[in-house]
């Protein structure tokens, strides 16, 4: 017999049977309500989470709405929450992510947070990745000089001309900190924008310095880091955080693997999370959102979709997009990504992932079995 699911605004309780004209029996779950801490008008601010009272809410508010274990789910969903990060999600910061309405990335929170709270009841693990980075690395001014000793400018474009021309050198004065040396850094980056280009990836770009360890734009959106702890609490989970991006001769737009794996003589920099590609193919359905849609959502999701690929391709099948929790990367009169990440998007889907909206009830989604 088919089962259809029915959906409840209000508390929880337990699913009762129904017959409906047709025959089929359907299922009422009513989703938990969005806990009354939560502040949409604060999602764009920095501010500090009250753990203690938050923990003692989150017990509280599991049994008030019969919230059980995420151990004992039998269908396990894994939510992806990529980079959502001061750096990346506040306007005042150093790489917001607006789109092309300017308020992108705190409409997306905004969404994600309510997203988080409406399914708590079935998210089973939360895994938030962190871009984690320090002032020389490959993507940074300083990391680069001309003939001048001048830095190249933020959202510069360097190409695998560029480098083989002799535009743009390793900065030598780092070599001794980064325990490089110079002339093998110089090699690296000609092999490195060469490496690039014939993987189909962006050309180097120069970003603005962001996401830096220890720095108030690494942490987490303060309003998304209390929606994670108060689901942890809630439902005796440990988030998955994800750190990626710490090695200075490579990017690393996807938590899954850098940009160039290897370096000018093969060696390897630093390899792919397999380890984290594991976790996220036990589950049942795997949900991905964050910032920016264009990059480290996007080549996450690429990586993500190879492994499956590698794998097993019907396991496309169990990945869903947040379209209205992600934005492209756009900085006005600079650079646009938006058609770049809707293409991704396009391609995501046509290799059988699904594209669906934060408020479209999961319980509708192809293939979900609560």
């Amino acid at each position: 017999m088919d089962l259809l699911w029915r959906r409840d605004q209000g508390g929880v309780s337990a699913p009762q049977d129904a017959m409906n004209q047709y025959g089929v029996v359907v299922m009422t779950r009513q989703e938990p309500p969005i806990p009354s801490h939560f502040d949409p008008e604060k999602v764009g601010q920095v501010w500090r989470v009250p753990y203690q009272q938050r923990a003692e809410e989150a017990e509280r508010w599991a049994k008030e709405h019969h919230i059980r274990l995420a151990a004992a789910d039998k269908f396990t969903v894994g939510l992806v929450a990529v980079d959502v990060q001061n750096t990346f999600c506040l306007p005042d910061f150093e790489l917001y992510v607006g789109g092309r309405s300017g308020t992108g990335a705190v409409d997306d929170n905004r969404r994600l947070c309510e997203f988080i709270y409406r399914n708590l009841d079935v998210i089973t693990r939360i895994c938030p990745t962190m871009d984690t980075h320090q002032a020389p690395q490959i993507f940074h001014s300083v990391f680069l000089v001309n003939q001048a000793g001048e830095h190249p400018a933020p959202y510069s474009q360097i190409s695998a001309d560029d480098i083989e021309k002799g535009v743009w050198k390793f900065n030598p004065a780092f070599a001794g900190s980064l325990r490089l040396d110079a002339d093998y850094v110089n090699r690296h980056l000609r092999h490195y924008a060469s490496a690039l280009k014939r993987g189909g990836k962006y050309d180097l770009t120069v970003w603005p310095y962001h996401a830096i360890l220890g720095g108030i734009g690494h942490a987490l959106v303060s309003s998304f880091e209390e929606a994670a702890f108060f689901h942890g609490i809630a439902r005796s989970t440990q988030p998955a955080f994800q750190i990626k991006g710490n090695h200075p001769l490579t990017e690393h737009y996807s938590v899954l693997g850098p940009e160039v794996r290897r370096g000018p003589d093969g060696e390897l920099l630093t390899d792919k999370n397999f380890e984290f590609i594991d976790t996220l193919l036990d589950f049942d359905a795997i949900v991905v959102a964050g910032q920016a849609k264009s990059h480290c959502v996007a080549w996450t999701i690429q990586d993500l979709l190879e492994s499956i690929v590698e794998k097993d391709r019907s396991l496309a099948d169990k990945v869903f997009l947040l379209e209205d929790c992600t934005s492209p990367v756009v900085v006005p009169g600079a650079i646009d990504y938006t058609d770049e990440a809707d293409a991704a998007f396009r391609r995501f889907a046509e290799a059988g992932m699904h594209v669906v909206g934060s408020t479209e009830p999961i319980e509708r989604w192809p293939g979900i079995n609560l």
